[in-house]
């Protein structure tokens, strides 16, 4: 890794502000944890029968952001990236895929729903989970996915040792 350039998140705010900048910390934390890789390297697998690679984690995150933003405040139909049905294993499978690719669709993804969080008025707006058939807000769609990266940032942190003994942050 060529170094720490993520921003911290703050120690005092709203909390959106701060829901929003642990958020971005931790898109950054995944970003991080895959710099300075080749595409080999960024689709080492952890063992087997996992399919788990860094790649994985940047294609399953890429779902996982279109799955809670834009499927639940946007289209509820909105296809998956990597699936033709909500299947969220199937993104792991990196085999096939380049940096290229799982890094130009996950920041697509994450752009879209920062747009998305941006322009909601409040933590209240609410938007329909079509998997769980309810409601959710604003709120509790950046609470889960925040903490699906902090999840699967704990995962890249072994993938990333394992690739090439880097440790840390």
């Amino acid at each position: 890794m060529t170094g720490d350039n993520r921003a911290e998140p703050p120690r005092f705010g709203s909390e959106r502000d701060t829901l929003r900048a642990f958020l971005d910390h931790h898109r950054a934390t995944l970003a991080m944890k895959c710099e300075g890789l080749t595409d080999e390297e960024l689709r080492k697998q952890s063992m087997p029968p996992s399919t788990l690679s860094l790649l994985g984690l940047v294609r399953h995150m890429a779902e996982v952001e279109r799955a809670w933003f834009r499927r639940v405040f946007e289209d509820n139909d909105a296809p998956m990236v990597w699936s033709d049905k909500v299947d969220f294993q199937a993104a792991y499978d990196a085999s096939t895929s380049t940096r290229h690719e799982a890094f130009t669709a996950w920041e697509a993804e994450v752009r879209h729903s920062r747009r998305i969080e941006r322009e909601a008025e409040s933590l209240e707006r609410t938007g329909y989970q079509p998997r769980w058939r309810q409601e959710v807000s604003l709120r509790m769609v950046m609470v889960h996915v925040l903490l699906e990266y902090g999840r699967h940032n704990g995962h890249a942190d072994f993938l990333r040792e394992g690739v090439d003994g880097t440790v840390g942050a």
